[in-house]
């Protein structure tokens, strides 16, 4: 499957595909890397999001992934309630259908919560408030494989996010380590599970509201012939099914930052599934250090001159730390948790 990059008068009616076999970042002057350099850029310049194929991860893994997602949600009620993210104050767990807000409106989803394994960070002087994101997860204890299966997946999905970085960091004229110091040390990556029940009408269809994603880099597995999935571009909506075996990818906000606005980070939003069907998918958040800022760049000249800076909002302002940007959104979507751990932090954002 090849890539093309496009012009900006073509209409936009799917997502881009693009293939990572192309790439080879020991020839990345040949016609094959160059193509795929070409279309990543493209993509994400255009649009901020596209379809991944040639990932290399196996097909066992990814079915693997959806069986153990599955059975959690077949779970009792009281086994996932155990896990309630109400109970942690690092927002890990499960969440009820309903207990997540966009943009101040209720989801329609359950789901479960996972970051990293450590150790909780004790609050002091001088300790970033940020810090009450690092700590340890839920696991159902009725599911102990959902541990071993998870903890797969977040090394599986770190190695393909930081092939992207070092991709997109050639596309842009940057050294491929470009973001690597970021990325070092504790990195703050971020797994949901995530199920969409369906909404009878004439009810809203919000499964999520419309929004963009904070940090760096999403990707996201949907279960096949699940579509909901819809992408904002030229004032309009497009429509994002799942492409069996493919990831859809899409950058955040401090991707826009770093290149000035020339990659777009793009409002997106799921739609509840018809009755009788329901919907899993598995995003994947590869994000920095929660103390780590991102490299601004200094892009070539002629992909400086179509970079539209980065974008202005006052009701959702952009951090020059991750952890800020991703403190701010934890506090926004589970107001619940906030008011039980950290009514300090949530009277301080106010002012």
């Amino acid at each position: 499957m090849s890539t093309h990059a496009r012009t900006s008068a073509d209409p936009v009616t799917s997502l881009p595909v693009v293939d990572l076999s192309q790439w080879d970042p020991a020839v990345p002057d040949s016609e094959r890397s160059v193509a795929f350099l070409d279309g990543l850029r493209d993509a994400t310049h255009r649009i901020g999001f596209f379809y991944l194929v040639g990932h290399g991860i196996p097909d066992d893994r990814i079915a693997e992934l959806m069986d153990v997602s599955r059975r959690f949600f077949a779970l009792p009620e009281a086994d996932k309630l155990a896990i309630e993210n109400l109970r942690s104050p690092h927002f890990r767990g499960y969440t009820r259908v309903g207990g997540e807000r966009t943009q101040g409106r209720t989801d329609w989803r359950e789901q479960i919560d996972i970051g990293p394994e450590r150790p909780a960070v004790p609050a002091g002087p001088g300790v970033p408030d940020f810090e009450v994101l690092e700590g340890p997860n839920q696991w159902p204890a009725a599911l102990p494989e959902l541990q071993q299966v998870m903890e797969r997946w977040d090394a599986t999905l770190a190695d393909l996010g930081r092939t992207l970085l070092a991709a997109w960091a050639v596309s842009l004229g940057q050294p491929a380590d470009v973001f690597d110091a970021a990325f070092a040390d504790r990195p703050s990556t971020l797994i949901k599970i995530v199920r969409y029940p369906a909404r009878p009408e004439p009810e809203a269809k919000q499964g999520v509201g419309a929004h963009k994603d904070g940090g760096v880099l999403t990707l996201l597995l949907v279960e096949p012939g699940k579509g909901g999935l819809q992408v904002e571009h030229d004032g309009g909506w497009i429509d994002a099914p799942p492409v069996p075996g493919a990831f859809v990818v899409n950058i955040g906000e401090l991707l826009e930052v770093a290149t000035g606005g020339y990659l777009k980070a793009t409002v997106h939003r799921v739609e509840s599934p018809p009755v009788g069907s329901d919907r899993i998918s598995v995003p994947y958040f590869f994000n920095p250090a929660l103390a780590a800022r991102i490299p601004l760049l200094t892009l070539p000249p002629e992909l400086a001159a179509e970079a539209a800076g980065v974008t202005a909002d006052p009701d959702n302002p952009i951090f020059d730390t991750y952890g800020a940007n991703a403190l701010k959104s934890r506090l926004r979507a589970h107001p619940d948790v906030a008011a039980i751990h950290h009514a300090d932090l949530v009277a301080a954002q106010a002012h």
